[in-house]
């Protein structure tokens, strides 16, 4: 009987991580506080490293692994081809080993396409909202990184030929910003 190992997350140090996996019997627990926005995650990595044929990875909800559902669906499908079981105990979902059978592929495609609506419907929300504070002048976009002042001394050290590279460290800027304000300038 393979082992019980369960990775935790939360996204801020500030979070309380005991609700998650609480009464649940591991043999292995992978906690950390990071951004879930990305796979490279220390932490997951090391289990994801541990995790063998016949063992089980328990996580408190799917948001918890990762936020893409397409992430989410690959790390299942890999986990699931490696003879590992994936068990998401919000949800009440158990994948089992042997790899991910038609249902289960439908059931996260149906999850990606609401996932897909819901972010669009966020962003369109966000539009309406800036574009109706700027009708009201009350949204004034991002305030400029560099003043009027240095952007001029920006321009005039790009033309006296002093490295870009050099220049965007130094002002605290991207490369591409630098560019982008030169050719403005220009």
């Amino acid at each position: 009987m393979g082992k019980q190992i369960g990775y935790i997350r939360v996204s801020t140090v500030d979070q309380n991580t005991d609700r998650q996996l609480d009464g649940v019997d591991l043999d292995k627990v992978y906690e950390e506080k990071i951004s879930g926005s990305t796979i490279n995650r220390p932490e997951l990595q090391k289990c994801l490293d541990y995790l063998r044929d016949g063992d089980t990875l328990h996580v408190h909800s799917m948001d918890r692994l990762a936020r893409s559902m397409r992430d989410i669906e690959d790390m299942v499908e890999d986990l699931t081809k490696k003879g590992i079981n994936v068990r998401f105990h919000k949800e009440g979902w158990t994948f089992s080993a042997g790899g991910m059978d038609a249902t289960q592929t439908l059931l996260f495609q149906m999850l990606g396409a609401v996932s897909q609506f819901e972010r669009s419907i966020i962003r369109e929300r966000q539009a309406e909202g800036i574009a109706k504070a700027k009708k009201a002048g009350k949204y004034k976009g991002r305030k400029p990184k560099l003043s009027k002042e240095q952007v001029d001394e920006l321009c005039q050290r790009v033309a006296s030929g002093d490295e870009k590279k050099v220049l965007a460290s130094e002002f605290g800027i991207s490369r591409q910003t630098l560019y982008r304000l030169v050719a403005e300038k220009g």
